[in-house]
């Protein structure tokens, strides 16, 4: 059913009242819009007016001034960052990105029609809630289906940005994109307008993707269509890549398996969802194939066959490398690399229930304590990629071992012992009276310490570490 009319926030309401009273029309346009018609909640409102950019910093008190240039300016009301845009209408996009000229517009028909897709080309009035939908964009939204206004070649020759948000939309909103919007994707022109795109703007939309209920929509979206090999090309070797061999542990290749993990990392952190993407990137880097001669156990007659076993020795050590270089590549923050490049290159562990407390200590120390939960999601991850479901933890010994590891760090964790240098009852300077020189020896001398507290946590007193301090410098 196609709605004539929403109900629009009180505060949306007041705000509009601005403009009618000064005189000017006032709508809630983009992606608000959709939301509501969704009804989904709507977290960011963008306005459109026919008021110029001084006219609104004349009608508010707190104006910023974010895209005046571009008819676009900031208004704090009542708690709230709204982005107020003038009608206007563009011409030329010489830089794949910015109109070359931007003329104000009359009408918000006319304003609709230089936005993107139909289901973002909506308007509802500030006045009284009436819904403008010039380009069918309700009726595409009930079919969930994703639409340019206008010619799609047109619109994506616009903004190199365009054909990325189409997919990123597909794996947001769980829509299917218009068969003649998609096949104009893969057009060389295309492709090479969204090549010259800025790689943080590319960033912004694949980190949305990521953040999608399925990521794998959205992936698998960007590799069909050509743009995965345009801006992470690392993926394309894990096409392929196959992993299972006689003992059957992953059903899918490389790069399905790190599409699924995606899927199997929680929708809130992005850095665990970036981790599962690349946690086994370096494999085709690792792959091994061994070709052994065994027994044959089905025939009990003596004969032999040939086997093929397929290993990774090492790879997340190649996987930590690759993507320490696509994330710089991609202009993630240095904190972000840091955390994704420490989860993928400690993914790997192999817990077992026989390790001693001082094996768990070492593996906290390892791993740091506040990189634990994240570590949990990926491994639950990674299992999730190998089968694309969730894993059934009443039969799952994987699962039943992790959340065993998971108590005994939480019970180590409690205990306060000492694990890193800086917790150690001595110090340097102790060590120094002593008479051990500051340098290499003294740091020796000091890791050796922390090596018996981690054996004998009672081992952390003051005393008992200076006799095993001299003991070590005098009798080296």
């Amino acid at each position: 059913m196609i709605t004539k009319k929403i109900k629009l926030d009180s505060t949306l309401i007041e705000f509009g009242k601005v403009f009618l009273q000064a005189g000017y029309k006032a709508y809630l346009v983009g992606g608000a819009v959709r939301d509501m018609l969704m009804k989904v909640p709507a977290h960011d409102w963008d306005v459109a007016t026919n008021a110029t950019p001084q006219d609104v910093i004349k009608l508010f008190k707190f104006v910023v001034p974010t895209g005046i240039e571009h008819g676009t300016v900031t208004v704090h009301y009542k708690g709230n960052e709204i982005e107020v845009t003038t009608f206007r209408t563009e011409a030329g996009y010489s830089d794949g990105r910015h109109p070359d000229s931007i003329n104000y517009a009359a009408t918000i028909e006319e304003d609709l029609a230089r936005r993107d897709f139909t289901m973002n080309a909506i308007a509802a009035s500030l006045e009284d809630g009436i819904i403008t939908d010039p380009y069918g964009g309700q009726d595409d939204i009930k079919n969930k289906l994703i639409r340019t206004v206008g010619a799609a070649h047109e619109r994506f020759m616009e903004d190199g940005l365009r054909p990325v948000r189409a997919l990123r939309f597909a794996s947001k909103l769980g829509f299917s994109i218009e068969k003649n919007t998609y096949s104009e994707i893969f057009k060389k022109e295309i492709q090479a307008k969204a090549a010259s795109i800025s790689i943080e703007r590319f960033r912004d939309e694949f980190e949305k993707i990521m953040s999608s209920p399925k990521p794998s929509v959205g992936l698998k979206l960007l590799e069909e269509s050509g743009l995965l090999d345009i801006f992470i090309p690392e993926f394309k070797i894990c096409r392929g890549c196959i992993q299972s061999d006689y003992r059957a542990f992953h059903k899918f290749d490389v790069l399905d398996h790190l599409f699924y993990a995606c899927d199997g990392a929680p929708a809130d952190k992005l850095n665990v969802r970036l981790a599962a993407l690349f946690h086994d990137i370096g494999k085709p880097a690792a792959k091994k194939i061994l070709h052994e001669t065994v027994l044959d156990g089905e025939k009990n007659d003596g004969s032999k066959k040939e086997i093929e076993t397929i290993t990774f020795y090492n790879h997340e050590a190649f996987g930590e490398k690759i993507t320490q270089k696509l994330m710089t590549r991609l202009k993630f923050s240095n904190d972000m690399i840091s955390n994704v490049c420490h989860l993928v290159k400690e993914h790997m562990f192999h817990y077992e229930s026989n390790w001693s407390e001082a094996a768990v200590r070492r593996f906290i120390i390892r791993v740091k304590p506040e990189y634990m939960e994240d570590l949990y999601d990926l491994r639950l991850a990674d299992m999730y990629g190998m089968y694309n479901e969730k894993v059934d933890v009443r039969y799952s010994e994987s699962v039943k071992l992790l959340l065993e590891l998971k108590a005994r760090v939480e019970k180590e964790l409690s205990k306060k012992t000492a694990l890193s240098l800086k917790s150690l009852a001595v110090n340097g300077r102790d060590l120094m009276q002593l008479g051990i020189p500051a340098g290499k020896e003294l740091g020796r001398i000091l890791n050796e310490l922390l090596e018996c507290v981690i054996e004998d946590p009672a081992m952390n007193n003051k005393e008992m570490l200076i006799e095993t301090a001299k003991k070590i410098f005098y009798n080296k």
